[in-house]
């Protein structure tokens, strides 16, 4: 079975906090499973995604167990977010729509909490 997903967070805290917790218990589910789980930020939503944000700690610990996190460029130069202000996890994608349709086409699932 193929059990890849990728997390969409584009507004709010509560988005991201609902995309950490499904994300934590999609790990919890999977243990034995080969899956990739990916966080995608873009839109506002970049603005949490900062090494010293509220959800930094939530992050990294996800990140540890396998979760990679893109981080959108246009988000960042529209909501003046400095790479060196991300959590060390976030990788930059150049645009974040077009890193979502990428991993849609290949194969994995879309979940926007």
């Amino acid at each position: 079975m193929h059990f890849d997903v990728v997390f969409h967070v584009d507004q709010d805290a509560a988005a991201l906090n609902m995309a950490l917790s499904n994300i934590a218990n999609y790990f919890a589910a999977l243990p034995h499973e080969g899956c990739t789980a990916v966080l995608l930020v873009n839109g506002a939503a970049i603005r949490l995604m900062t090494a010293d944000g509220e959800h930094a700690k939530g992050i990294g610990e996800l990140a540890a167990k396998g979760l990679r996190v893109r981080v959108c460029q246009n988000a960042m130069r529209h909501f003046d977010v400095a790479p060196e202000a991300l959590h060390p996890a976030c990788e930059i994608v150049p645009a974040g729509v077009v890193e979502l349709v990428d991993l849609q086409g290949k194969g994995f699932a879309y979940i926007k909490p």
